[in-house]
């Protein structure tokens, strides 16, 4: 992912939400350009914010599967 390409909204929605900025920086680059590719689409802040709080709880999920599978 070239770092120059990400939208300002978005950079700044994820500076606001670390589990999103964590799963977005665990992500494989195919997968941040997928996301990087939905957000240059959204049309408003709200839906910015939708799609980063979308990560997050993507990011809980992970967490908890990780945490199950270890006890």
């Amino acid at each position: 992912m070239d770092e120059t390409k990400l939208p300002i909204g978005f950079g700044m929605a994820l500076a606001m939400n670390a589990a999103a900025m964590k799963r977005f920086a665990a992500m494989t680059e195919a997968k941040q350009d997928a996301v990087l590719e939905k957000a240059r689409s959204v049309s408003s802040k709200g839906e910015m914010q939708q799609l980063v709080a979308g990560l997050a709880r993507e990011s809980e999920t992970q967490e908890a599967q990780e945490w199950q599978n270890r006890g």
